[in-house]
């Protein structure tokens, strides 16, 4: 639907391995049947080792939109007044067709969580540096 770049307000220090809730001096209302989804800038991510959490606003929220700064880092980062630091994604959502049910169906997989669909044995991957191709849709 549409993309938001969010911006600091105000200055903050953020040191290494720490994380913060930062606010973003906005408040939004979101169409009823979407909610927004706060994702890291990928240049901030790389560069910088910083990462964003938190990232689901409900239509129903009206209060300002605040995420969570990780500096996954091994050096301070100082972020400044302006500085894009997220961006909001506006997503419609559709919860048509969910039910409570007092049992679940067995599958495979079951309550396996976190890994359990790993391939025995491991599979190796191999990276090829390769020429950017860039295209406009």
């Amino acid at each position: 639907m549409g993309r938001t770049r969010l911006i600091c307000f105000g200055r903050r220090a953020h040191p290494s391995k720490g994380l913060k809730l930062v606010g973003t001096g906005i408040a939004i209302r979101i169409p009823k049947g979407t909610y927004a989804r706060i994702a890291p800038r990928s240049g901030l991510a790389y560069k910088e080792s910083i990462g964003i959490g938190g990232g689901v606003i409900d239509a129903d929220y009206t209060g300002e939109v605040k995420l969570i700064m990780m500096n996954h880092g091994k050096k301070n980062y100082q972020v400044q007044e302006g500085d894009g630091i997220a961006q909001m994604i506006i997503e419609k959502i559709d919860t048509m067709g969910v039910m409570e049910v007092d049992n679940l169906q067995i599958s495979d997989r079951g309550n396996k969580g976190f890994g359990s669909t790993d391939l025995s044995p491991k599979r190796t991957i191999v990276v090829e540096q390769v020429q950017a191709i860039m295209c406009q849709l």
